[in-house]
């Protein structure tokens, strides 16, 4: 992300496991940017769900996971030169109901990088489904005091905070279907967006930060050469990458994405650390920049590794 923290901080590293996810969220329709916070009354969200389908690729697996739990993405938010904007990690949570686990890390801000935050304000949600027959998501709401948007909670806020919920349950579940939020069964809004007619995934582009590290998790042990890989959209697809000790850069290189412009695409990259001292280092991919930061800089995500 666009902070350049030298060192993150030490948090346990999550269970190995990316299964690689591309929602394309392209369509027809044109929501308010995320970023644009005019101050007026909300408008209805983009609730035609359109675009490609996911496309996931293998798992990487360090090691044999319990039977009994299952990888999911799970969106969070992070800081970039266009604003807030969602990251996504991998998590892995009980297999008997996915949905549930990854909305309640969702609504506790429970993430595994320090960058990242939630932008629901505490509490939890009942109950999260996938109604076949109707090709819809249900999110029952607790209570009302996520109807509206909380104070300090912007406009702008709160149209994100709904895409947050929005990529996280389709990226779970793999399907590109509207998220309707109910209150005692009744189709009700969540932080003042009307969800009665369905809520879709808004463009990548304006919402999702432009690159996003899968692999190395945060606090990942690597030695000798690991496989980073992860989603971006950057200039002429290159992917610049770094590896930190502090604020000096000890090695950098680049991974080449499989497309950019319209949407974020994989990138992929081997990295060699077998020279470096064993000890804390911060992984970083990034956009690449042109203009020599006039548009803010180049957007960053970074993950803390240890070598060994």
């Amino acid at each position: 992300m666009v902070a350049m923290t030298a060192r993150k901080r030490f948090t346990s590293a999550l269970a190995a496991g990316a299964l690689a996810l591309a929602l394309a969220g392209c369509g027809d329709d044109d929501p308010s940017p995320v970023a644009d916070d005019t101050g007026k009354d909300e408008p209805k969200a983009s609730q035609t769900p359109s675009g490609d389908a996911s496309e996931p690729t293998e798992p990487v697996e360090s090691s044999g996971p319990p039977a009994d739990t299952t990888t999911v993405p799970v969106y969070f938010v992070g800081d970039t030169p266009q604003g807030p904007r969602l990251f996504r990690e991998f998590r892995r949570v009980e297999v008997d109901n996915p949905l549930d686990e990854a909305a309640a890390l969702l609504a506790a801000g429970d993430t595994a990088d320090p960058d990242y935050r939630t932008l629901f304000p505490g509490g939890q949600l009942k109950s999260v489904s996938y109604v076949e027959n109707a090709g819809v998501f249900v999110v029952e709401l607790v209570d009302g005091e996520w109807e509206k948007r909380g104070q300090g909670m912007s406009a702008a806020a709160a149209r994100l905070a709904v895409q947050q919920l929005v990529y996280t349950v389709q990226g779970v579940q793999q399907k590109r279907a509207p998220v309707v939020v109910r209150l005692d069964g009744s189709p009700t809004t969540l932080f003042g967006i009307d969800t009665s007619d369905g809520v879709s995934a808004a463009p990548q582009l304006d919402v999702l930060g432009l690159v996003n590290i899968s692999t190395p998790e945060q606090a990942q042990e690597v030695s000798g050469t690991f496989v980073a890989d992860g989603v971006a959209s950057s200039f002429e697809a290159t992917v610049p990458w770094q590896i930190r000790q502090g604020d000096q850069v000890v090695k950098e290189g680049f991974a080449t994405a499989n497309g950019w412009v319209d949407k974020l695409y994989p990138w992929k990259t081997e990295v060699d650390v077998s020279d470096l001292e064993p000890g804390e280092y911060t992984f970083v991919a990034m956009t690449d920049d042109p203009s020599g930061g006039e548009g803010g800089g180049p957007t960053e995500d970074t993950k803390t590794i240890i070598v060994r």
